[in-house]
């Protein structure tokens, strides 16, 4: 991921004066995740560049050192890449006193408003155009985005080039660039707590009170953390302290909008069924989270065994407690095991399977990661059955709360519609020479169909 800082403003060399780094060194920081390197691509009289590249080790994201966990829970994932948390954290140790607003040299010019320029690549575009528009433009910046075209070209990467430019104090584009990566990103690769809440305020002083968006920006940054959101509100506005949060477009909880019809319990129900019918004995549960369907399938006796794999070690600790693994009155030795690892790659752990389920799984992955996972499921493992189950975007006009064009949950990448679920499938089938049938769960609605819809892939 990259970040530069430019300046016209003659002499343009005192650019380094004010981040502190000298135009004619390579600056090098250690950081808990990888590196940081400041390089200056332009130094002149006229126009000076500083550019942050950070380097990420991927491997160390998920390889926990000691006994401690790593930072993420996938190989294969934007982290090393796309502009994140990770970069605020380079940026706020590389240029702390510049953000500060502090320069023992030129100190008038760091109080002074200077034309900047700032570029940001890959920047995620979790929640539009617009959206980063309402960020960045209220604070009186002048936004241009460049798409960056996926694998083969594809334009519908969800990645762009961000130029910013305009006139302002150098403190008050680092602090604005500090807080909304990660808000545009949506994420945090550590622990959101309560000091979280004085960062952001401290960063956010003079700017974050009065712009349009700073309820979304606060529930963004504190991970839509409710309390914390809460608490962030009433010290930055006082008379927001009473005020109830609204859920963010995209950010609204798929089980609260689901909740009236009680789909997950259905769904749940339809996918065990459907397993039933293939035949099976060995299910593999493909991102099993904390363990719902295999609780539900321990209860068959048809199922003489049971793999839950997940990318995410907390869901698997949450998933071995509902499950009583190893306790009293829990399961077997042996009938039930749970797998840390990823869907991208082929592991023969889970590959004896008889069938799979993948329930509601897919709509949290990137689409150029698909074609990966049809490969591991279909491909190498190649069960006899396999069910997936995503939400049926043309159900959504139906959900009152949910605003059009807007997903269930903020995590997921896409939905699909009836007719691109069946397309999907329909490629898998003649690539992995795979048979399905559709078939939809929940209540049935003559023009959009159901809320969920599942197919079941047979060979």
């Amino acid at each position: 991921m990259y970040l530069s800082i430019a300046t016209t403003h003659q002499p343009a060399t005192d650019l380094g004066f004010l981040l502190n780094k000298h135009p004619d060194r390579l600056h090098e920081l250690a950081l808990t995740y990888g590196r940081a390197l400041i390089v200056y691509p332009e130094a002149s009289e006229a126009r000076c560049e500083a550019a942050l590249l950070l380097d990420v080790d991927p491997i160390g994201l998920v390889r926990g050192k000691g006994q401690s966990d790593g930072l993420l829970d996938q190989y294969v994932n934007d982290r090393p890449y796309a502009a994140s948390s990770f970069l605020s954290v380079a940026l706020n140790k590389a240029f702390r006193t510049a953000m500060n607003g502090v320069s023992s040299a030129r100190q008038e010019l760091a109080d002074s408003a200077i034309p900047l320029e700032a570029v940001v690549t890959p920047l995620p575009l979790r929640g539009g155009e617009t959206l980063l528009r309402q960020l960045f433009e209220p604070l009186g910046w002048d936004v241009t985005l460049a798409p960056i075209p996926g694998p083969q070209g594809d334009p519908t990467s969800r990645y762009v080039r961000l130029t910013l430019r305009g006139t302002t104090r150098l403190a008050a584009l680092l602090n604005h660039l500090y807080v909304l990566i990660p808000v545009m990103d949506d994420a945090k690769h550590y622990w959101v707590g309560d000091e979280e809440i004085d960062k952001l305020l401290k960063r956010g002083e003079g700017w974050l009170d009065a712009h349009p968006a700073r309820e979304l920006i606060v529930r963004r940054y504190l991970r839509h953390r409710g309390v914390l959101a809460r608490a962030a509100l009433a010290r930055l506005v006082p008379e927001t302290e009473d005020e109830a949060l609204e859920p963010e477009a995209q950010g609204a909880s798929e089980e609260t909008l689901e909740a009236p019809i009680r789909l997950n319990d259905l769904r749940l129900a339809a996918v065990a069924e459907a397993l039933r019918t293939t035949g099976a004995s060995t299910v593999a549960d493909l991102g099993c989270g904390e363990g719902k369907l295999l609780q539900l399938l321990l209860r068959e006796r048809w199922v003489t065994r049971l793999i839950g794999l997940d990318p995410a070690a907390r869901e698997l600790e949450r998933a071995a407690k509902r499950l009583k693994l190893g306790m009293l009155g829990g399961p077997p030795e042996g009938r039930v095991t749970l797998l840390h690892g990823s869907l991208t790659y082929r592991d023969a752990r889970w590959a004896e399977a008889d069938a799979a389920a993948l329930v509601e799984v897919i709509e949290h992955l990137d689409p150029d990661r698909l074609p990966m996972v049809e490969r591991v499921v279909f491909g190498a493992a190649r069960p006899r059955a396999v069910v997936v189950t995503t939400p049926n975007a043309d159900y959504n006009a139906l959900f009152p709360s949910q605003p059009a064009g807007g997903f269930r949950h903020r995590d997921h990448r896409f939905e699909w519609s009836r007719a691109e679920f069946a397309g999907w499938a329909a490629r898998v089938c003649a690539s992995f020479n795979y048979q399905v049938a559709f078939s939809g769960i929940g209540r049935h609605d003559d023009t959009h169909g159901t809320p969920t819809q599942m197919a079941v892939f047979t060979r």
